[in-house]
């Protein structure tokens, strides 16, 4: 059983990145030239692992996100590109140790790095992907950029580690994971934005306008996520129903159907999440009780804050295609299948 997402919604328009995806198509053609060129080592493992991750695809959302936003605010010349080059590198390089941590085998359908070369080999070209993400930011020699995607980089990790200090722990309150999630996804989010404002030295209130609007952007992103691990088939997502279940991940859905469970509910929960004792029918029951209590709905509505958050913080930004592009791209976060 699975629950259904769609809101209702105009019949003649689905929301999609087709918009930004073109309008970012050219400049997105040289972000992967310079990620090829980097990710190039004579290190033969290096090189293969880390072009298996890149290969493996993806939505190349936080790119197109730096393009767009730059475009919107008039930029003409070439830093965009690698800055942008640099933000998916640090991107691939938490997915890189992310799954590591959560010991998976299996991203959008294809084995991971660490299923394929083991868990040392993918830690450390992680940091190889950091590092070349940094050798960019040096190259760019803006003090600004280095500021803003370096802080990044380290709140990142930061979230990777209270996400640990969360896992498994059905007590794990909503601001407690909030502050994961703002951690480890709005905040590249939120850079991502912000250097297209920083590219064309726009003022500090445009900055701060953009760093909202890809902080929002990125909370909604990973709610959404969080509901389709219960939700969505692999044929879209990539990955089988229940993934975030199976490894005890305390999810948003999670915390609010925890706290409406009776006795018997939370003894489910801290059986399975906590304890990690699993069997047949587990999984079922589990997307039962969240349906029961509202938690999917609940943390829909959550996202769907953030994004209305997002809209507004691009409203002083003038019309046009990149603007466009941008709230198509809000709209898809929150009412993806995939």
């Amino acid at each position: 059983m699975v629950v259904e997402l769609a809101r209702e919604t105009k019949p003649h328009r689905v929301p999609s990145l087709d918009r930004l995806t073109a309008l970012t198509a050219a400049d997105m053609e040289a972000v992967n030239r310079t990620i090829v060129d980097r990710m190039q080592s004579p290190v033969l493992l290096v090189s293969q692992l880390a072009g298996h991750i890149v290969a493996a695809g993806g939505k190349r959302l936080r790119p197109m996100i730096t393009l767009a936003s730059a475009r919107m605010c008039g930029y003409e010349g070439d830093r965009h590109v690698g800055l942008a080059a640099c933000v998916e590198l640090i991107h691939t390089a938490t997915l890189l140790h992310d799954d590591v941590v959560d010991e998976s085998g299996l991203r959008r359908g294809t084995a991971t790095a660490n299923a394929l070369w083991g868990n040392q080999a993918s830690v450390l070209v992680g940091d190889f992907l950091f590092s070349r993400s940094f050798e960019l930011m040096v190259a760019d020699a803006s003090l600004d950029v280095l500021a803003i995607l370096s802080e990044a980089s380290s709140v990142i990790a930061e979230g990777e580690v209270l996400q640990l200090m969360t896992a498994n722990d059905i007590d794990t309150g909503e601001q407690d994971y909030l502050d994961v999630i703002r951690a480890k996804t709005a905040k590249l989010f939120a850079a991502a934005a912000e250097i297209g404002a920083v590219v064309t030295d726009r003022p500090a209130a445009e900055r701060e306008a953009l760093r909202n609007f890809g902080h929002n952007l990125g909370m909604a992103f990973q709610l959404v996520d969080d509901v389709l691990d219960y939700s969505a088939h692999q044929a879209t997502l990539g990955k089988t129903v229940g993934d975030d279940f199976r490894e005890g991940k305390i999810t948003l859905p999670i915390v609010y159907a925890v706290r409406a469970a009776d006795g018997d509910g939370k003894a489910f929960w801290r059986r399975t999440l906590e304890d990690q004792i699993q069997k047949k029918g587990d999984l079922k029951r589990a997307i039962d009780l969240l349906e029961g209590a509202g938690a999917l709905r609940a943390t829909l509505e959550q996202a769907r804050g953030y994004a209305a958050k997002a809209r507004e913080a691009l409203a002083g930004f003038p019309q046009g295609e990149a603007k466009q592009a941008l709230v198509e791209g809000i709209e898809f976060a929150v009412e993806r299948a995939y």
